[in-house]
């Protein structure tokens, strides 16, 4: 049997999951439904039989993030491809043919988001292999969920004759109105669409050709423009020329030959909190608690509370969502939790850091977290993973202290190079370079006390950096 070839979709922003989920640290990269991420479990399910070699696409601002989360788990992926920017699905589906192309003659693909939770991998597996005769032969394959309400949040597939386990379908219809969907839901002859889609590289490319020709010419030249850099692919400056359109959008609703294979297995993309809700188990009153924090509820029904970090109560409340990170609180109805991503927007608007990234901001050599800030001040605690080493850089405006407070870090300053151990520190005047690095097999930590009249991270200015990135990462 021919081996089928995932490309795992990872650029998403989950914005209706704020505030876990935010742009610098999506939904795709939290462990929201097991002791794995979505991302993670995404790599397991597309392992073994019939599947091949597994290829990513990826925000560039979180490749570190990918490539740190699959070595987590013993994952080598294929290739791992960067978008220069975010253009929706359909540019994606080409970008995945096209290199499947070059990966293996006559390759199918399977277009695979990495935000989803599929409870059943053998019988996800099985539906793959269903779907593979209908994908040879020209069909753009769609795999779809029962759906169990009027749901206004997904496509709706309407599907006909079965033949082998593969249904015709007869029409795509994406997102309707509520009473459209309700009509959907009581026919019986309609599935959610997964957002999963296997087909042969050539189809989809020809399918494209006839219906999106500019995608497929921006595609094909941003993959040739393309360049290795520390083992990721980025996609030349072109790819941001294709259309920002969905694979739904562009294709599925105008395409003869969608075919569909069902799902048969509890499925969810966990794309809100009531998803989430859904997803996982709940107590006697139907409530699911999450996150590791202490949560107290009393005379409460049907609510999801979530909590990193602070003890949260809820005290006589009935379908809400509740969500406590360190840096923001979210209280809303289950009703209305589709208009959450309005909230980010707002945020957005105003400027404020939660709409973008947490208190905690990861970077390829760890992580450093603000534990609290002041007029000219600023106190940060940072860890710095075995082998990882900062930038070397200086600050216009401010200075830095450093107290390592457990293992042992290696400190430049100027032309000195020196090992703090635990309890030892040091000064950073305004203007010195200097650089951390960990040299150790363990993580390492430091207190970082800011003083100066500007404490923003834009006030570095980098002289050297294995990681090659730009002056805004």
């Amino acid at each position: 049997m021919r081996n089928v070839l995932p490309f795992v979709l990872c650029g998403g922003i989950g914005a209706r999951l704020w505030p876990l989920s935010r742009e610098a640290f999506p939904k795709q990269f939290h462990k929201i439904t097991g002791s794995e991420t979505l991302l993670q479990q995404t790599c397991r399910r597309l392992q073994g039989p019939p599947f091949g070699s597994l290829s990513i696409l990826a925000n560039h601002r979180q490749r570190f993030l990918v490539e740190e989360q699959l070595k987590e788990i013993g994952f080598d992926a294929q290739a791992i491809l960067l978008e220069p920017v975010g253009r929706n699905t359909a540019p994606a589906s080409c970008i995945a043919a096209l290199v499947a192309e070059q990966t293996q003659k006559d390759a199918l693909v399977l277009l695979a988001p990495s935000d989803h939770m599929i409870a059943d991998t053998a019988v996800f597996a099985d539906a793959v292999a269903k779907g593979m005769q209908a994908a040879e032969a020209g069909a753009l394959v769609v795999f779809g969920v029962e759906p169990d309400r009027p749901y206004t949040g997904y496509g709706y597939i309407e599907t006909d004759a079965m033949n082998d386990g593969v249904f015709t379908v007869t029409r795509f219809v994406e997102k309707p109105a509520q009473a459209m969907a309700k009509a959907f839901f009581e026919s019986g002859r309609f599935y959610w669409n997964s957002g999963i889609f296997l087909y042969h590289a050539s189809s989809l490319l020809e399918t494209l050709d006839r219906h999106a020709p500019e995608i497929v010419r921006a595609c094909r030249v941003a993959l040739e423009e393309a360049v290795e850099d520390l083992g990721f692919i980025v996609l030349g400056s072109t790819y941001a020329k294709a259309p920002a359109i969905s694979l739904d959008y562009a294709v599925a609703e105008k395409a003869d030959n969608l075919r569909c294979v069902k799902l048969d297995t509890r499925w969810s993309d966990v794309g809100s909190w009531p998803a989430v809700w859904e997803a996982l188990s709940k107590d006697e009153n139907q409530n699911v608690t999450h996150g590791g924090a202490e949560i107290l509820l009393h005379n409460t029904r049907g609510t999801l509370a979530y909590s990193d970090h602070p003890c949260v109560a809820l005290v006589g409340l009935e379908n809400v969502v509740v969500v406590a990170t360190d840096d923001a609180v979210l209280v809303a109805s289950k009703e209305h939790a589709e208009d959450i991503k309005l909230v980010v927007e707002q945020l957005k608007k105003n400027g404020s850091a939660q709409a973008l990234q947490h208190n905690r901001v990861y970077r390829p050599w760890g992580w450093y977290q603000t534990l609290n800030r002041g007029d000219g001040y600023q106190v940060k605690c940072i860890m710095v993973k075995p082998g990882g080493k900062l930038s070397l850089q200086s600050h216009k405006q401010r200075a830095e202290h450093w107290v390592v407070v457990k293992g042992a870090l290696e400190v430049t300053k100027g032309e000195q190079v020196e090992l703090l151990s635990e309890n030892q520190s040091t000064y950073i005047p305004i203007g010195e370079k200097h650089r951390l690095a960990n040299p150790g097999s363990a993580p390492a930590f430091l207190i970082e006390v800011q003083s100066g009249t500007y404490l923003g991270e834009d006030d570095i200015v980098r002289f050297e950096d294995v990681y090659r990135r730009n002056s805004e990462e």
